[in-house]
């Protein structure tokens, strides 16, 4: 059998909804023009709540000068070569130095992408006799980097530290038998609950066990704890964190990512993190706009308020209206609705074409069969006149989808 002809009658569980979407609008969906509350669809303005930019950051005065200015300066090409070869510089290292400092870690390490990075991070710190425990709602991209483990792997239930404990026993018991260690992984914040991980819980699980923690906080930097440090600090255990990682994709709204933690051990991840031994250095431009957005997140603590002002008024709205948005601890609001893909797809349709209003949309089987997500990502850009409109919006659509108004429209007639 040719090996692509599989791919003819099995597009995966994404895939499989290709051919009703072959127009961009529900999936690859195209967003106009300049970065902002209010953006291009098809044409229309529509208020937009997608966007990882927490901070509004990605058009900032500030940033754009530095992006701008670092591209005219030094170009996308410079430094040639991975780090370990020809691509180190000053600016890569002060930039290390500058996010472990805000993350209070001893060290730190610049990757080119979070995704690839915490993947191959993983890879780089277990071995085959190790064990590790993880979060069951933890992240792609961190199954992704279990699955290039070789050793044994136990899960625990969603931030039930009495299952961790059990699965820590069996772990611990493991190790030991092997001669190796154990490494527990979870999140400070769940990008689609929006709940916190329970890492005070995690962190008070060592005094019983033997393990070291690594936390993706890929949504939790910048808009959680005092100074923004993370889940870490808004939970007061940030020294129990062994390593620390987000990525620059959320809060800065920029690209690449970093890992934070004791000095020799980031030492030992610069020598063996493959994805970034043989990948060219990240590019000038990325490092000093990045370090700008990493000043402003120091220098101006208003930014981060204006999100929460925001982040409040939005849940706080939602709540009083009735609707449920779970557990959510943070910025993330999922908005939970009872009904299958195709209400979703057509009440999708009539938020974009009729309401001027674009969120995503989440279905089986990122959530359990017969319920819809509809995911809010509020923003320091967006205003208070913006939640207020969405949240009349939503009991509109709400009336209507409990009405069984969108079981009987065809998605086509909407679009």
């Amino acid at each position: 059998m040719d090996l692509f002809e599989k791919f003819s009658t099995d597009m995966g569980p994404l895939g499989q909804h290709s051919d009703m979407d072959n127009t961009n609008y529900y999936m690859f969906p195209k967003l106009e023009g300049p970065i902002s509350p209010r953006m291009q669809f098809r044409g229309k303005e529509v208020l937009t709540w997608s966007l990882n930019n927490y901070l509004g950051l990605a058009n900032h005065p500030e940033v754009r000068e530095a992006d701008t200015k670092a591209t005219q300066e030094w170009g996308l090409a410079y430094p040639m070569g991975a780090r370990m070869m020809t691509g180190n510089t000053e600016h890569h290292e002060k930039f290390e130095n500058d996010l472990a400092e805000f993350v209070q870690k001893e060290s730190c390490m610049l990757l080119n992408f979070g995704y690839q990075g915490i993947m191959s991070a993983i890879d780089a710190i277990v071995g085959r006799k190790d064990v590790v425990v993880y979060d069951a709602e933890c992240h792609a991209c961190i199954i992704d980097g279990l699955r290039l483990h070789v050793g044994k792997r136990f899960v625990y239930l969603h931030n039930d530290m009495e299952s961790l404990e059990k699965q820590l026993v069996r772990a611990e018991k493991l190790a030991n038998e092997n001669g190796g260690g154990v490494l527990v992984i979870t999140e400070g914040v769940f990008g689609m609950s929006g709940s916190m991980g329970n890492l005070k819980g995690v962190v008070e699980l060592k005094k019983k066990f033997q393990f070291r923690l690594l936390i993706d906080d890929a949504h939790g930097f910048g808009t959680m704890g005092t100074t923004g440090a993370g889940t870490g600090e808004e939970q007061g255990v940030q020294d129990g964190i062994d390593l620390y990682f987000s990525t620059f994709a959320k809060s800065m709204a920029s690209i690449g990512a970093f890992i934070a933690g004791d000095e020799k051990v980031i030492e030992f991840l610069k020598y063996n993190v493959r994805s970034q031994i043989f990948a060219k250095s990240l590019p000038m431009p990325l490092v000093l706009g990045n370090q700008k957005r990493l000043d402003l997140l120091k220098s101006s603590p208003e930014l981060k308020d204006k999100l929460w002002t925001i982040v409040n008024a939005m849940q706080k709205g939602l709540k009083e209206k009735g609707f449920n948005i779970g557990k959510t601890q943070s910025p993330v609001t999922p908005v939970l609705l009872n009904g299958v893909w195709q209400e979703a797809a057509n009440m999708i349709t009539d938020l974009r074409n009729n309401y001027n209003i674009f969120c995503s949309m989440i279905v089986y089987p990122v959530v359990p069969k017969g319920v819809i997500m509809l995911r809010i990502i509020p923003t320091a850009a967006h205003s208070l006149d913006d939640v207020k409109e969405t949240i009349t919006v939503f009991e509109e659509i709400k009336k209507k989808l409990d009405d069984g108004v969108y079981q009987n429209e065809e998605v086509g007639q909407l679009v």
